[in-house]
């Protein structure tokens, strides 16, 4: 079924075609008559070129783009938006010299590669930055290989366009061979500059939120649950001045969503033959998206994540936190074009691609799935009874946790911590006046597919969860942790003030750790929000209930009302970001952590 849309939300969601692309009619011209090589080779042209070899020069510069019908100036890395996809080797050492020829201070991070410190691309912890006109060397040792990604660490520039996929290949022949291998990079643009959607959201922190309920809604919700219940429900969210319906911060309304730099209007292509098993890297480098993708007609085999490799498990269905990248494998078996749809997670709009044997042949659009709504599970309400059971699913875990649960506070009314002055008083007694919400009671819900994907185990789509990771060849790391730290992922939706314990970056000490020593940090979300959650310099071997399989991570998303937990080896000296990856986030929720190398 192919997706309609009015104009309306076409200019807001989908946009233009991207005047410096190649339209696929151009495609359709150049690919009738070529061989499959020279149609693979021609696809460097629907997304970002490739740049091989052990050193690597980039640059850092502006360029005008138009995706949506207007001309605004993108950050660019040789000239390109996404930045090229760089391919290197495990065991290699990497010289990458970077210039910046920007008016403003600028840098590259890359994003789960585990190197120097120096190297890492952190301003004013790692280095002071790249000023302009200058060139900094990066050099480092790939000890590594997966699937990664590269982007700017300095103000908003990696909203305007400074991101790009990261390959390291293995040293042995890959475990997981493909006949052909594509990145996919994800992102969200806006004609906005960055600034102003900051000041807009620290004004106004709903105001991308279009889908706010109406006289229409509340009828239906009388009708389908009646009015006592309704009133119920509507008081609850109306005396925490939050919505049911805030999803994202940052919604269609201004993005305009790109799969490898194309507009959904003209969408990437990537080729294949019938029977060959096709790679997919797929990366979100969004500023503030979470995307949940799909190929209608084929189900995905998730061969690795973040970059480190999993047993294949086959879904339907996955869920990428900003920063988050999964590599999947799907094997077309018949002579058809297969839709690969990324839809935002809030519903507002969507990036896609397609795969297809003929540049000719492209696939229908499905059907956005339903905008999802806020439950009471997503407030970290006791009353959850599958999430209370879920302890089961962790083993020795939660009873082992359970002692270092959050301060269970009085319901009263029923509702989520959520209640009386006095609670109100005692939770900024504890985290200060910074912080308008609390989860009464999160729990570790490692098998919820999130908001907006559960309904599909009633369709019978499967979605990946963290509950089905497991490392493919056994925990790189058995021991046991020496000590716990529990943080709070805190905010302020009505002011659009984000934090951790209340505290926010400028005014925090550095979380320290000792060299050499294996920490458990469990997270606890108190907001209605998701946040990925980066680590820099270290793995966050994810605990999923088997300790003979832990994944490795460098983003974990933690669901609204929720807590995770994950171990960290402390084998990094030297000073690392520790944050939310949602870039307007990220002023407040954000941590130095310090690996010393004497006592912590």
């Amino acid at each position: 079924m192919t997706h309609s849309i009015d104009l309306y939300r076409r200019r807001f969601v989908l946009g233009a075609s991207s005047a410096a692309g190649l339209s696929l009619l151009g495609v359709h011209k150049l690919a009738s008559a070529a061989s499959f090589s020279s149609l693979l080779e021609r696809q460097s042209h629907n997304g970002p070129t490739e740049v091989r070899g052990q050193h690597v020069r980039l640059s850092i510069g502006e360029k005008r783009v138009n995706f949506t019908g207007s001309e605004r100036m993108a950050t660019v890395v040789n000239n390109s938006l996404p930045a090229p996809t760089l391919r290197f080797k495990e065991g290699d050492t990497v010289t990458i010299d970077v210039t910046n020829q920007l008016s403003a201070t600028s840098s590259i991070h890359w994003h789960g590669i585990i190197l120097p410190t120096g190297m890492d691309g952190v301003p004013g912890l790692s280095f002071d930055g790249i000023a302009p006109g200058e060139t900094f060397r990066y050099q480092f040792k790939l000890e590594q290989s997966g699937t990664y990604w590269y982007h700017s660490h300095s103000g908003f520039q990696e909203q305007t366009g400074l991101y790009g996929a990261l390959v390291v290949e293995p040293a042995e022949q890959d475990a997981m061979r493909a006949d052909v291998d594509y990145s996919l990079v994800l992102s969200d643009w806006s004609d906005d500059d960055p600034e102003d959607i900051y000041r807009t959201l620290k004004k106004l922190p709903h105001f991308y939120n279009r889908r706010e309920r109406t006289a229409g809604d509340l009828m239906r919700d009388i009708e389908q649950k009646g009015v006592l219940k309704t009133w119920r429900d509507r008081s609850m969210w109306n005396e925490m001045r939050m919505s049911s319906r805030d999803i994202s911060d940052v919604t269609g309304y201004t993005y305009t969503f790109l799969m490898n730099g194309q507009t959904p209007d003209s969408g990437w292509v990537g080729l294949f033959k019938k029977g060959q098993t096709v790679r997919l890297r797929i990366i979100n480098a969004a500023a503030m998206t979470f995307f949940d993708v799909r190929i209608p007609g084929l189900k995905m085999r998730v061969i690795e994540a973040d970059g480190q490799p999993i047993e294949p498990v086959s879904v339907d269905d996955i869920r990428l936190g900003v920063a988050e990248t999964y590599d999947v494998l799907v094997t077309p078996e018949s002579e058809q074009a297969y839709t690969v749809f990324a839809q935002a997670i809030d519903r507002s709009g969507y990036a896609r691609g397609t795969l297809t044997p003929d540049p000719e042949l492209l696939g229908d659009i499905p059907a956005m799935d339903a905008a999802p709504e806020l439950t009471h599970r997503d407030m970290g309400m006791a009353m959850m009874g599958h999430d209370m059971s879920h302890g089961a699913h962790h083993g020795g875990m939660a009873d082992h946790h359970a002692h270092h649960g959050m301060e269970k506070l009085s319901m009263g009314d029923g509702r989520a911590g959520f209640g009386s002055a006095r609670e109100i008083m005692h939770r900024q007694s504890e985290f200060g006046p910074h912080i308008d919400m609390r989860a009464e009671a999160p729990q570790y819900r490692l098998d919820d597919p999130g908001v907006g994907l559960r309904q599909h185990r009633e369709l019978g789509r499967k979605v990946l969860t963290y509950a089905d990771l497991k490392h493919r060849y056994g925990t790189p790391d058995p021991r046991e942790p020496d000590r716990e730290i529990q943080l709070h992922l805190t905010g302020n939706m009505s002011r659009y003030m984000w934090s951790i314990n209340g505290i926010k970056f400028a005014d925090a000490q550095p979380l320290r750790l000792k060299q050499g020593e294996r920490v458990r940090i469990t997270l606890v979300n108190d907001t209605m929000m998701n946040h990925p959650i980066h680590l820099h310099g270290m793995w966050s071997d994810l605990e999923t209930g088997d300790a003979g399989y832990i994944p490795r991570k460098h983003t974990v998303i933690v669901q609204p009302g929720a807590k995770i937990s994950y171990l960290v080896s402390a084998d990094a000296v030297g000073r690392w970001a520790y944050h939310c990856h949602l870039l307007y986030h990220m002023l407040g929720m954000f941590r130095e952590v310090r690996v010393e190398g004497g006592t912590a």
